[in-house]
């Protein structure tokens, strides 16, 4: 059981190692949100594109 205490520990550094991971996985999730928040708009603007290069309304392309 010392083991795992000693690798939270971080041979006493946990309290800058461990601030450092969360603050690099906010990030990332960050960067995920941001991702699928871009591709979405980017699918709609494509699903726009297509309707209109084929001279039908985007209503008629949902259905």
């Amino acid at each position: 059981m010392d083991s795992v205490s000693e690798f939270f520990a971080m041979g006493g550094y946990a309290p800058y190692i461990w601030p450092a991971y969360l603050i690099a996985a906010g990030i990332l999730v960050a960067l995920l949100g941001l991702s699928l928040r871009d591709l979405k708009r980017n699918e709609n603007t494509l699903k726009t594109l297509r309707a209109e290069r084929r001279g039908g309304a985007i209503e008629e392309a949902e259905s």
